[in-house]
C-alpha cells in the first residue's frame, strides 16, 4: 500500500510512546478510507483500546494528534467511532506522484534470477479442438504468468499435451472405421476440427452398439464395458504402448494434424510457451514411478495385477495409479511429468491451472508425491477455477455440444465490428486497419469479459454483452485509452502544451478532489499488480483498470483537460492523463489485451 512503510513506523512510535504498547504487525491495518468519509487511509483501532484504557474514540484521536504533530505527510484526520481516517497532505501525493510518473515501469518489479516458478496451462487432448472451456484455462494461466513476471519473478510457461490413451484412441478408431481417408486437405477442415469430428463419431456409433445390446437383453454396465468398439479402442491402446507400427503411423498423422491446429488458435489469442511437453513421452517416466514406488511400499497390486495406493488412512481413497492390463492412466503421466519438471528447472513452485472438477486429482498427486519422498511436492500448487457455461448450457465434447474457440473468435470478431460500427466514425481507417481493429476489440472483449471473473467463480459467457462498448467490458476500456490517445495527440499539436511532460509536477500545490482521485488511483498499480500476484488472480488487475477507466471518464466529462489561457492546468492535466493511458495500457496488456491508440 502506498505510504504503508511510513504509517506503519509512525503509527508503532505513536503507540509506544502514548501507550507504552508495541503491537503485532497483524494488529495494525490500513485500508483505504471509504468513499462517504474524509481522508486516504484508516486504521483500525479497537486492538488497542486494551492497553490505552480509554475509549475507541479517544484512542483514535490521541494517535491522531500525535501524527499530526510528528509526520510532516499526514495534514489532517478525524476519528469515527473505532476507525481513525488519515489524509496525506498534497505535496506528498504530489511527490508520489512526480517519481511514479517519471518512471515507465511504475508498478513492474525487476527481474531477479531466483529459481523459476512454473505455470502449467493450457493442456489439451488431441482429439478435439480447443474449446471455450479450454479458454478460461488458457487466458487465466498466460495472464498470472505476467502477472508473476511483472513481479520479478523468474516465470517459465509450459503446456502438457495429452497426446495419448484412451480417448486418442477412440478418435482414431473411428477415422479409421468411418473416415474413408478424408484429410484437413480434402475436407477443407482445420486438423483439430476434423479429429474433434471424428471423437463425436465414436461416441455416437459407441451409444448404437449399447443400445443395441441393452435391447438384446444385455445390462447395461456390461453393454457398456464390452461394446465392441469399446473393446477395440482398448485394444489399440495396448497396442500403441507396444509400439505397434500402424497403430503409431496413424496416431502421428492425426496428432499432426491437431497440432497444427493448435499452433493457429495459440497464435491467434497471442499466446506461447517456453516447453511444451507430450504425455506420450512422460507417461514411462511415471510408469517407472510406479514400479518404485511398489517397491518401496508406497502402492500395492491387486488380484487383477492393477496398481493402486491407499490413502485412506490420509482422509481421502484408494486410487488406481496404473490398469491391470498394464496400461497408463492420467495420474500415471502426471507423477512421471511432475518429477521431470523438478529434474529441470529445480523450481521454487509449479502452478498447476486446472479447473475444478480435478481438485481431488490434484490432492492425490501432491499426497503420492510426497509419499515417495519428493519434499518438493510442498512447492505444487492447484490454481482451481471453475466452468464456463454459455446462456445454452453446459458444454459436452462427446456429444459435440462444445463452442469451439476458434468459431467463438470468429462470432466476436464479427459481433464487434457490428458494435462498432454502430458507433460511426470507421471512414478514417482502412480495411485492413479495420480488420485489426475489430480483432483487437472482439479479443479483448473475449479476454476482459473471461478474466474479470474470480478464478473460483463459475461463469456466464455472454458474447453479445461482452463486446459492448458501455459497462464493465473490454471494448469500454479499450475506447477510454483510444480517447486519451486522442486528447493527447490534439495538445501535442498546440505549441504551448507541447512539452508538458517536462512539467515538475511536485510545484503543483493545489489539485482538484478529481485531479487527487484520478492520480491516487493510478498509484495504486503497483500495489494492485502485486495483490493480483499473490492471489494468482487476473481478475484484481481487470475491475482495478476497469474503475481507473471509469474514474478517467469522469474526470474527463467534468473537466477541461485542454486550455492555453490555464497553461500550467492543462499541463498537470495531460500528465494525469498520459499516465492514465499507460496504467491503463499496462493493465490490459497483464490480461493479454492490446489497448489500440483511435477507435
Amino acid at each position: 500500500m502506498i505510504f504503508e512503510q511510513e504509517l506503519a513506523t509512525i503509527t508503532n512510535e505513536a503507540l509506544k510512546e502514548l501507550f507504552n504498547f508495541e503491537p503485532d504487525e497483524s494488529l495494525l491495518t490500513y485500508t483505504q478510507t471509504r468513499k462517504e468519509f474524509d481522508g486516504d487511509f484508516t486504521i483500525v483501532v479497537f486492538p488497542f483500546v486494551r492497553q490505552s484504557k480509554k475509549s475507541p474514540e479517544e484512542t483514535g484521536r490521541l494517535i491522531g494528534e500525535y501524527l499530526i504533530k510528528h509526520a510532516s505527510f499526514i495534514s489532517n484526520y478525524n476519528v469515527i467511532k473505532g476507525f481513525l481516517n488519515i489524509t496525506i497532505s498534497n505535496e506528498q501525493w504530489l511527490k508520489k506522484i512526480a517519481t511514479a510518473f517519471a518512471d515507465p515501469d511504475y508498478g513492474f518489479s525487476k527481474a531477479d534470477n531466483s529459481k523459476p516458478v512454473i505455470v502449467e496451462y493450457a493442456s489439451p487432448n488431441t482429439n478435439k479442438p480447443i474449446h471455450l472451456g479450454h479458454l478460461r484455462n488458457i487466458l487465466l494461466g498466460y495472464s498470472v504468468s505476467l502477472l508473476l513476471k511483472a513481479t520479478g519473478r523468474n516465470v517459465k510457461r509450459v503446456s502438457i499435451i495429452n497426446d495419448r490413451g484412451v480417448h486418442i484412441c477412440k478418435s482414431m478408431l473411428a477415422w479409421k472405421k468411418f473416415g474413408n481417408g478424408e484429410t484437413p486437405q480434402s475436407s477443407g477442415m482445420k486438423g483439430d476440427h476434423l479429429v474433434g469430428k471424428y471423437y463425436v463419431e465414436f461416441d455416437k456409433q459407441y451409444k448404437k452398439q449399447v443400445s443395441e445390446m441393452i435391447a438384446a437383453g444385455i445390462e447395461k454396465d456390461k453393454a457398456e464395458r464390452n461394446a465392441p468398439l469399446m473393446q477395440e479402442v482398448r485394444q489399440m491402446l495396448i497396442d500403441w504402448e507396444q509400439g505397434n507400427e500402424k497403430v503409431r503411423d496413424l496416431w502421428k498423422m492425426m496428432n499432426g494434424w491437431v497440432y497444427e491446429g493448435f499452433d493457429v488458435t495459440y497464435n491467434r489469442l497471442g499466446v506461447d510457451f517456453d516447453k511444451t511437453y507430450y504425455e506420450s513421452e512422460t507417461y514411462l517416466l511415471g510408469k517407472k514411478i510406479v514400479e518404485e514406488g511398489l517397491s518401496k511400499g508406497v502402492f500395492y497390486k491387486k488380484d487383477d495385477n492393477s496398481v493402486w495406493v491407499d490413502l485412506t488412512s490420509d482422509g481421502l481413497d484408494e486410487k488406481i495409479v496404473q490398469r491391470s492390463d498394464g496400461t497408463s492412466v492420467y495420474i500415471t503421466q502426471d507423477l512421471g511429468t511432475a518429477v521431470l519438471r523438478h529434474d529441470e528447472y529445480d523450481f521454487d513452485s509449479k502452478i498447476y491451472v486446472v479447473g475444478n472438477e480435478q481438485d481431488y486429482h490434484f490432492k492425490v498427486l501432491f499426497l503420492i508425491l510426497k509419499k515417495l519422498g519428493n519434499e518438493w511436492a510442498d512447492k505444487l500448487y492447484h490454481l482451481s477455477y471453475a466452468m464456463v457455461d454459455l446462456p445454452s448450457g453446459k458444454m459436452k465434447s462427446r456429444e459435440g455440444t462444445v463452442v469451439d474457440a476458434d468459431d467463438l473468435m470468429d462470432e466476436i470478431t464479427t459481433a464487434a465490428a457490428e458494435e462498432t460500427s454502430k458507433l460511426g466514425k470507421v471512414e478514417e481507417f482502412s480495411n485492413d486497419e479495420l480488420k485489426q481493429l475489430y480483432e483487437t476489440l472482439g479479443f479483448g472483449a473475449l479476454k476482459y469479459f473471461i478474466l474479470k471473473v474470480d478464478p473460483e467463480k463459475r461463469m456466464l459467457f455472454n458474447p453479445a454483452e461482452s463486446v459492448e462498448i458501455h459497462g464493465n467490458t473490454g471494448p469500454y476500456i479499450q475506447y477510454v485509452h483510444a480517447r486519451i490517445c486522442s486528447v493527447i495527440k490534439r495538445a501535442s499539436q498546440i505549441q504551448q502544451l507541447s512539452g508538458y511532460k517536462n512539467m515538475a509536477l511536485e510545484a503543483v500545490v493545489n489539485m482538484t478532489d478529481k485531479e487527487r482521485e484520478l492520480a491516487i488511483n493510478i498509484l495504486r498499480f503497483k500495489e494492485t499488480v502485486e495483490n493480483a500476484a499473490e492471489k494468482f488472480s487476473p481478475a484484481i488487475v481487470a475491475n482495478y483498470v476497469y474503475e481507473l477507466a471509469k474514474n478517467f471518464n469522469q474526470f474527463y466529462h467534468e473537466n477541461s483537460i485542454i486550455s492555453e489561457s490555464e497553461l500550467e492546468t492543462s499541463c498537470f492535466r495531460l500528465c494525469l492523463a498520459d499516465a492514465c493511458a499507460l496504467t491503463i495500457e499496462k493493465s490490459l496488456n497483464l490480461l493479454g489485451i492490446i489497448a489500440p491508440e483511435r477507435m
